[in-house]
């Protein structure tokens, strides 16, 4: 393997250079920046254990990681890290899990793994739909958006996962879009080092089940969707609630016990 093909695949984390991925879905960027958040933090693979669930998400740490993987039930992915964790204090845990997956099969062992502060490193992949099982609406639609449950638009506004696990009480939680790759990779890194349950939420895309559905026909104009749709803490302030009302707040949320 040519040097600058190894640095770019990584070989020491990955097993594999083949992505079973969708062309153009979110998740494959997310899939690298995990992996540079961890060789930024020299942290050693052996003392990690990647949980999955079942959807788009699970394919990132399976087969991709040269690393330990717990592959779950769908929805159950943080009971199965809590038998981990108290099995083994000393693994370090990360879960890369959809929006369909965490919040709505398993939005109940969500609350209660916040709730009880488990020392996991949460990465929600939000899609905005079921990308794997048939482009259902999930829990993070967009109110009015397609898909193939709500043909006619979903009727129902998207829940918040970020205020949720604060609230529920989380002691990391940031939300950060693909299009904020270093931001992204230094929220990751921070929420690996930050003792209890660290949460991110990853603003992805899918481009096979949401783009399609929602005249967004192309990579390139789910990118440009996201773009419209995110802005920082900075550009919120001062802003209406109407001009809020469709937009989707970028940042930390909660850093450490503040």
């Amino acid at each position: 393997m040519a040097k600058d093909l190894a640095q770019y695949f990584r070989p020491e984390y990955r097993s594999t250079p083949q992505s079973p991925l969708c062309a153009g879905c979110g998740h494959g960027i997310v899939l690298g920046l995990i992996l540079r958040a961890i060789d930024e933090l020299k942290i050693n693979m052996d003392d990690m254990l990647f949980v999955n669930g079942i959807g788009c998400c699970m394919w990132v740490p399976t087969p991709q990681f040269a690393a330990d993987v717990l592959q779950t039930l769908h929805g159950r992915a943080l009971a199965f890290a809590t038998g981990a964790k108290l099995f083994n204090p000393k693994l370090k845990i990360l879960s890369f899990l959809g929006d369909g997956d965490l919040g709505d099969i398993g939005g109940n062992h969500l609350i209660h793994a916040a709730r009880r502060n488990m020392d996991f490193t949460i990465i929600l992949g939000n899609n905005m739909v079921y990308g794997l099982t048939g482009g259902q609406v999930a829990n993070t639609t967009p109110e009015g958006a397609l898909t193939a449950t709500t043909p006619l638009g979903n009727p129902y506004r998207p829940f918040d996962m970020c205020k949720l696990v604060e609230a529920a009480g989380a002691t990391y939680v940031a939300r950060y879009s693909i299009l904020q790759p270093f931001l992204l990779i230094k929220s990751i890194k921070k929420a690996l080092q930050t003792p209890g349950f660290a949460f991110i939420e990853a603003m992805s895309m899918c481009p096979t089940q949401f783009g399609r559905r929602n005249r967004l026909d192309t990579p390139v104009e789910l990118l440009k969707f996201l773009k419209d749709k995110c802005i920082t803490k900075k550009q919120a302030e001062g802003l209406s609630p109407e001009e809020l009302k469709d937009k989707i707040i970028t940042g930390e949320l909660k850093n450490g016990g503040s």
